[in-house]
């Protein structure tokens, strides 16, 4: 998956979270206050009837649940229907007795919520009990219909959080797309036209002789036209069929990155730089596509000999832990600034003291290839004490010997080899 696209998703998870929250938000509001309007008229109905049946009596709710006591002074009448245990509440209406003052309690008892009215009548004292068990139960059914309600309403919005959240990036989506075919266009376009200048210009360079110099730098300048345009025209290639929807095989990452050095170990000697390479003696299979996997090793050996002054020394190693491989790269350059690394990457960044031959696209694009292939790559450095570049890709069983050239017949005079 290219960065545009894991752009593209995180921005469509982002949206389908938002929405979803703020549909599941809503939901659990309406609950609340539905739930508190409920207990609010319930409990006004139970005041209205506790203070009418301590006037008049009698209680207009549902037989079995409300009782009226009284109380001369001397003895209790509960009538013909006697209360629940526990009732009356003796301290309530000695309390009353005494003080002459309205008193309201909630008694949770026999699994049942009783509310208590006890005020002064006459002489003496009224005490009405409601049991408010069928009111508790439509609390309960209530707050199961809110459950009900919740478990299809998380579903809802996060089917709603998805439809939205594509709805909403599918004008990013489509308008990365049009520059990606935009930029795979232009750079096929340019490649061609491009090429000729250079050719021509090299014909001409031959026939000037002597008097040559402004044609090497017309050639130079050529040269670097080029390799935009095919670092331009890989990236479109990358981000439009990524190595994850692409057929893969397994690539001995010991042999390409042994085969790699060995390019470059000509290059090496003329600029007096010493190469050292160090790989397992078995392969290292990862896999992928192996052009791909071979421009990166090719990429990072370029850009450590880009920025390693003569004398210094380059060591190429090829790690393996259960899971992965590591693919190290350290040079004694001059090093970047640690502020430098998380836009080390980044398309058309150039750190201080860059080459005018790099134009910021080459890290970017080893990044877009090394993340198709599911790896990893990160940088450290510090300023004067050169740049380590580490590359982790995962791995698959190694179960069939090395074919072709061993890393040991590919070392040259200009590269010191030490196998592990």
């Amino acid at each position: 998956m290219s960065f545009e696209d894991s752009m593209l998703r995180r921005a469509r998870v982002r949206v389908s979270l938002l929405v979803g929250l703020t549909i599941t938000a809503l939901l659990a509001l309406g609950a609340a206050i539905s739930y508190a309007t409920l207990l609010h008229s319930q409990h006004e109905q139970i005041e209205r009837e506790l203070t009418y049946g301590a006037v008049h009596g009698s209680i207009d709710g549902p037989p079995g649940c409300n009782w009226i006591i009284l109380y001369d002074g001397g003895t209790i009448d509960s009538g013909r229907n006697p209360p629940p245990a526990g009732f009356p509440l003796r301290s309530a209406i000695d309390a009353v007795a005494l003080d002459r003052q309205v008193r309201s309690d909630r008694i949770n008892r026999n699994g049942t919520t009783y509310y208590v009215r006890t005020q002064p009548r006459g002489t003496g004292v009224v005490q009405a009990v409601f049991d408010a068990r069928f009111q508790v139960s439509d609390r309960r059914h209530l707050l199961a219909a809110f459950l009900l309600a919740a478990i299809v309403g998380l579903a809802a919005a996060a089917l709603t959080g998805l439809a939205v959240g594509r709805r909403a990036v599918a004008p990013l989506a489509e308008a990365l797309g049009r520059q990606r075919r935009f930029v795979a266009d232009a750079s096929h376009e340019l490649r061609t036209p491009i090429a000729q200048v250079h050719t021509r210009a090299q014909i001409l360079a031959r026939r000037a002789g002597a008097n040559r110099a402004d044609y090497d730098r017309l050639i130079e300048t050529t040269g670097r036209l080029g390799e935009i345009v095919d670092e331009l025209l890989l990236s479109a290639r990358l981000a439009a069929t990524p190595a994850d929807r692409r057929p893969s095989e397994p690539v001995n990452l010991t042999l390409l990155t042994a085969r790699a050095v060995d390019c470059e170990a000509d290059r090496a000697a003329e600029q007096g730089v010493q190469l050292h390479l160090s790989v397992p003696k078995t392969p290292v299979l990862v896999p992928g596509i192996a052009s791909a996997l071979r421009r990166v090793v090719g990429e990072l050996l370029a850009n450590a000999l880009a920025h390693t002054p003569a004398g210094g020394r380059i060591d190429v190693a090829v790690r393996t832990s259960r899971r992965s491989a590591d693919l190290v790269v350290t040079d004694s350059g001059a090093g970047f600034d640690p502020a430098d690394v998380k836009h080390l990457f980044d398309r058309f960044h150039r750190g201080a003291g860059a080459k005018d031959r790099r134009f910021g696209l080459g890290l970017a694009l080893l990044r877009e290839v090394v993340t198709s292939h599911g790896g990893t790559i990160s940088a450290d450095s510090r300023p004067s004490a050169g740049a380590t570049f580490t590359v982790r890709l995962p791995t698959i069983p190694s179960r069939v010997p090395l074919r072709g050239p061993t890393p040991d017949a590919l070392g040259t005079a200009a590269m010191a080899q030490r196998i592990d």
